[in-house]
């Protein structure tokens, strides 16, 4: 049985693939890890917690050796937005930590998830249909990061041999948890504004069309991906995966057929505007398919049905 340890827990990704993590391998072997001193009562009662700095070796090192660790979920990172908000801090937490797990994992022998995104390409990359290997140069620190990331991820497999894997996450949208400062935020905002019957400011311009994903995929790609038949992977790390595509505008007329007196406006955020412009319409995921299966279960009207549906039921979380 895998013993696993998930850093960033209590953020977007982590919060919930953490419970099926545990409901796959055993609430004791899945240690989620995180820098908030009082998380969500489901971390506290459903398994381990640890507070842990993920630029700290020593501590990292410490938990990998309590818990007998043998893979590793690394999510610990700052978003676009807030990576832009404050590029120091950034960098110290998106590579600088990425490289005391990478280290830890090489010396306790685990293997590693590490999660790109969209962002680590930029204005000159193919925006439709954007290929798998093509030209990465962002223009936000956040995709610095995660263009940097998956070199070093492939630095590591080369010269240790690690068996590390990641994909290339479009926006991901949830009903589980609030926006963590993310350029497509606006697709989980909306629906929480639409629920509560309030009309909505999106921050980006109408006809922003951006790649897409529903948390339950994503979770399921993950974890597909990390077991996937390591001899049947190509690229291994940073690969594309994709849903739906889709602008601002289609996705408020999605919401109106399920909530018809829905109403948006727009309110455009300079930088979030220009960190989208530089971001891809759809990439190309045919090397995921055909390497480990990946296929997408929702598309933006499912998405959206489920989303509402969830929602209401969730009432904390729309207060």
């Amino acid at each position: 049985m895998k013993r696993i340890l998930v850093t960033g827990a209590t953020g977007q990704i982590g919060s919930e693939l953490v419970p099926v993590l545990r409901d796959k391998y055993g609430r004791e072997n899945v240690v989620a890890a995180g820098h908030r001193r009082k998380p969500e009562d489901e971390f506290i009662d459903a398994g381990p917690y640890e507070i842990m700095d993920t630029t700290d070796a020593q501590s990292i090192s410490a938990l990998v050796q309590k818990y007998s660790i043998d893979t590793i979920y690394h999510l610990a990172a700052l978003l676009s937005a807030k990576a832009e908000e404050n590029p120091q801090l950034a960098w110290d937490i998106n590579m600088n930590g990425l490289q005391t797990v990478l280290e830890v994992a090489r010396h306790h022998h685990c293997t590693l998830f590490f999660p790109s995104s969209i962002g680590a390409f930029g204005p000159s990359t193919p925006p439709d249909n954007t290929p798998q290997v093509t030209i990465q140069r962002p223009n936000t620190l956040y995709g610095i990061t995660k263009v940097a990331g998956e070199l070093l991820c492939d630095y590591y497999f080369k010269k240790y041999d690690m068996d590390i894997r990641g994909v290339r996450f479009p926006g991901l949208i949830s009903y589980k948890t609030l926006p963590g400062g993310g350029t497509t935020d606006y697709a989980v905002e909306i629906f929480y504004a639409a629920v509560k019957n309030e009309p909505y400011r999106c921050f980006l311009k109408e006809g922003t069309r951006l790649d897409m994903m529903y948390m339950p995929d994503a979770i399921r790609a993950v974890i597909e991906l990390m077991e996937a038949d390591a001899r049947m992977l190509t690229h291994r790390n940073a690969y594309n995966i994709t849903a739906m595509s889709f602008t601002p505008d289609q996705l408020y007329a999605s919401i109106q057929k399920e909530l018809p007196d829905f109403s948006m406006t727009y309110e455009v955020d300079p930088i979030r505007q220009e960190i989208a412009d530089s971001w891809p319409h759809k990439m190309d995921d045919s090397a995921a398919r055909a390497e480990w299966g990946w296929q997408p279960e929702y598309d933006m009207e499912a998405m959206t049905k489920e989303m509402i549906e969830k929602l209401r039921k969730e009432g904390s979380h729309v207060t």
